[in-house]
């Protein structure tokens, strides 16, 4: 049984594979390896840009929520009549009269018969 655990044997092309990674791996050896080197220049956290990206989607939140709440507030009234509901002080308007026909009379300077 080979090591990948399928149950069969080995092909040629895989034996020599296999031979050249563990040659190459035998040869690295802690010479070869070194630790990495520090960074250099100034380090840019990203906490900066970020916190103020969340404080300022926050005030915007704030204002459009006072912005939505003062405006909330006044009811909902229908639209008032378009003339004024009191009526107006001043004198009465007269009322009027029906008119009586009068039989004509002959006026005092019209001649006589």
């Amino acid at each position: 049984m080979n090591e990948s655990g399928t149950g069969t044997t080995a092909t040629p092309v895989e034996e020599r594979l296999r031979a050249a990674l563990a040659a190459r791996a035998q040869r690295v050896g802690p010479a070869d390896l070194r630790p990495l080197r520090p960074p250099t220049g100034p380090v840019r956290s990203r906490r900066v840009p970020v916190r103020r990206a969340v404080a300022g989607v926050l005030v915007l939140a704030a204002v459009v929520a006072l912005v939505f709440l003062s405006v909330r507030h006044e009811p909902a009234r229908p639209v008032g009549p378009a003339r004024s509901p009191h009526p107006p002080i001043g004198t009465p308007a007269p009322v009027p009269r029906p008119v009586i026909p009068s039989t004509p009379q002959p006026s005092p300077s019209a001649r006589q018969p």
